[in-house]
């Protein structure tokens, strides 16, 4: 496998307090199966779709205070962990968790952006992150979802070093970031209209699927919950969605697009 870019988005995984109600879920709705869990990493979990490693799940550590929300976490890539973490903290973001090496896998550590929005950085080892990307049951995409979209722009570009272009509209304000090639990452403004004021900024996780209607239907008899959607759009038919155990992510089609490509400038 090719060496990861810095700043590519690299891995994902969820911390879910029922791990076998989570990968019950995720089994019916995107197809995933489980390897053992790590008992030596805390029962961290991989997720495979077709034998290919393309997410984690982990129960919460022993000891840690109250029921964690179980949220999706997106690692960014880097050669230097350390060196990333201090550029996090230069750009004005907090570390959750310093840089630590897990085992021979790697070395990762854990961050929010000065708006709210958690991630991770993962410096590959043996694991090199996804094994499967873009193909159904797979991750496809990310959006930073953020109250303060100047803050989270200039952070993750000084940060990760990305380009960034907007959508040429009036009406909406989203931004999307690349390192020269393909576009890595979305940003979208969370407004009081869409989201109360409770829910923090995020970043929602898309995974790939043959058919999005399918898969909110899988979602909702497995106890799931439809926040958006389905909505077509020129990348793919999508619907935003929570587990039962409230963790938000989202599936698109992006086979089934409707409209032209947005501008961009």
């Amino acid at each position: 496998m090719a060496s990861r870019t810095h700043g590519e988005p690299v891995w994902t995984d969820a911390m879910f307090t029922d791990l076998e109600g989570a990968k019950s879920f995720y089994g019916d709705v995107l197809g995933w199966t489980f390897g053992e869990s790590a008992s030596e990493f805390g029962n961290y979990t991989q997720a495979y779709r077709n034998g290919k490693a393309v997410a984690a799940v982990v129960p919460p550590m022993p000891g840690q205070e109250g029921e964690p929300q179980s949220a999706w976490c997106l690692y960014f890539a880097s050669p230097d962990v350390a060196a990333t973490a201090e550029k996090i903290k230069d750009a004005g973001g907090t570390l959750l968790m310093e840089p630590m090496q897990v085992g021979d896998f790697g070395s990762m550590c854990l961050a929010q952006d000065p708006t709210g929005c958690v991630f991770g950085v993962w410096q590959a080892g043996t694991h090199e992150g996804f094994e499967a990307q873009g193909e159904a049951g797979t991750y496809v995409w990310a959006e930073v979802f953020t109250r303060e979209p100047a803050k989270a722009d200039a952070f993750y570009t000084a940060v990760f070093g990305y380009n960034s272009k907007k959508i040429k509209d009036d009406k909406i304000d989203y931004r999307v970031f690349d390192l020269g090639a393909d576009p890595l990452l979305g940003r979208m403004v969370m407004t009081a209209q869409d989201f109360p004021a409770e829910i923090p900024s995020y970043i929602q996780i898309y995974f790939a699927v043959d058919n999005c209607d399918k898969a909110i239907e899988a979602a909702l008899a497995a106890g799931g919950r439809k926040v958006f959607g389905p909505e077509d759009s020129p990348f793919g038919r999508f619907a935003a969605l929570l587990d039962p155990q409230g963790a938000a992510f989202a599936v698109i089609d992006t086979r089934t697009t409707v409209g032209e490509m947005p501008e961009m400038e």
